[in-house]
């Protein structure tokens, strides 16, 4: 059994939780190294102290489960087949029900709760989501190199996107140019939608791209990243197209400043609602406070935004292992959007930043 695993277990057993069954793609990697989108099928993990894991996959999936280091159990169902009969025919041939199991209460559908509780009526359903959460939210050393790998094509993919602009370029043109570049470099994916924005769109903080075409004086906030074996990058940048007046200059010095106290914040065993409320003091001092409309960042690693949530009032503290955004905003409708997000790695001696892509305002000819 893997030590995420016997972990987990051991975790678990605090609570008199016996078992556990994880449903969601992320969790399902996490725990046993085998990734893909399952669509409307069952791909789960089941677990519990009596014998070795189990993995249910569709029939056609369980060799590329095999091929990603899945040593243990595997139940294979065809279409037609039923995987929790399967599932519950197999625990009755080995070691019996469990009296507890853990369920992703935040992920499992009506559905599969339905199933669960029709095979296992003398079963107690327990909510295991934050125990996932906080086994995920510390990275190993594996992890790190992933996301630090990650981080570096982020850092490309903003380079691609800045040497792109041109008069009169399309959103979705730079966007394209973007993905191409990358995909060159071996990306097989976007972590998200990759977004870049022009003018007065890029105050609205998830904008759509279009067919908006890029002009003297707008400013481009671009917010993209990328999967590498499994993990996900983030970064954010602004520029600005061959002019700037005085107000957007203060806002994007402003969102700079406002980004390096929270990086000063950001030290082990300080809680991560302090790190928002450095950033949002100084933009509320500077007068825009009503345009910071969201929290300072996100946990990140293997899903782009995972634990744990940055806001003003999250007492979670920093540790070691821990990979977060930093990603203060501000947006004034008809004048200017500018945000400035970099990956964060929590190490023994502090705050990583893993993105690289300069920060000093680029004014773009």
């Amino acid at each position: 059994m893997t030590e995420r695993m016997t972990t987990l277990l051991e975790s678990l057993s605090k609570q008199r939780t016996d078992s556990v069954l994880i449903t969601s793609q992320a969790n399902v990697f996490y725990f046993s190294r085998y990734n893909s989108d399952p669509h409307e099928r069952l791909i789960a993990v089941y677990a519990d102290h009596l014998h070795q894991p189990i993995l249910i996959v569709p029939s056609m999936e369980q060799q590329d489960a095999q091929d990603a280091g899945w040593e243990h159990d595997i139940i294979a169902y065809q279409d037609h087949e039923n995987p929790w009969d399967m599932l519950m025919a197999h625990l009755q041939s080995h070691e019996g029900v469990p009296k507890q199991i853990g369920l992703e209460f935040n992920h499992i559908t009506m559905e599969r709760f339905n199933e669960v509780t029709r095979i296992m009526p003398q079963c107690e359903a327990v909510d295991v989501q934050d125990e996932l959460a906080n086994l995920r939210g510390i990275k190993s050393a594996e992890e790190y190199e992933h996301l630090k790998k990650a981080a570096e094509l982020a850092d490309y993919g903003v380079e691609l996107g800045v040497a792109a602009l041109k008069e009169g370029i399309s959103e979705l043109e730079v966007i394209a140019a973007i993905e191409y570049g990358l995909k060159q470099r071996g990306v097989e994916a976007m972590s998200f939608s990759t977004m870049v924005l022009f003018g007065p769109k890029a105050a609205s903080p998830h904008g759509t791209p279009g067919s908006n075409t890029l002009k003297s004086g707008d400013m481009v906030l671009f917010d993209l990243g990328v999967i590498h074996n499994g993990y996900c990058s983030d970064i954010s940048r602004t520029v600005a197209f061959k002019e700037i007046n005085e107000e957007q200059k203060t806002i994007y010095d402003t969102v700079l400043n406002a980004q390096k106290n929270a990086l000063l914040k950001s030290e082990l065993n300080t809680s991560a609602g302090e790190i928002d409320q450095a950033a949002r003091d100084y933009i509320t001092e500077a007068g825009y406070g009503m345009y910071f409309p969201h929290r300072i960042g996100h946990g990140l690693g293997i899903e782009t935004h995972e634990a744990p949530s940055m806001h003003g009032e999250n007492k979670t503290p920093l540790r070691k292992g821990m990979c977060f955004t930093i990603e203060p905003g501000i947006y004034v409708p008809e004048v200017a959007g500018v945000r400035i997000e970099d990956m964060i790695f929590m190490t023994s001696k502090g705050a990583e930043v893993l993105t690289q892509y300069p920060k000093t305002l680029q004014i773009v000819s």
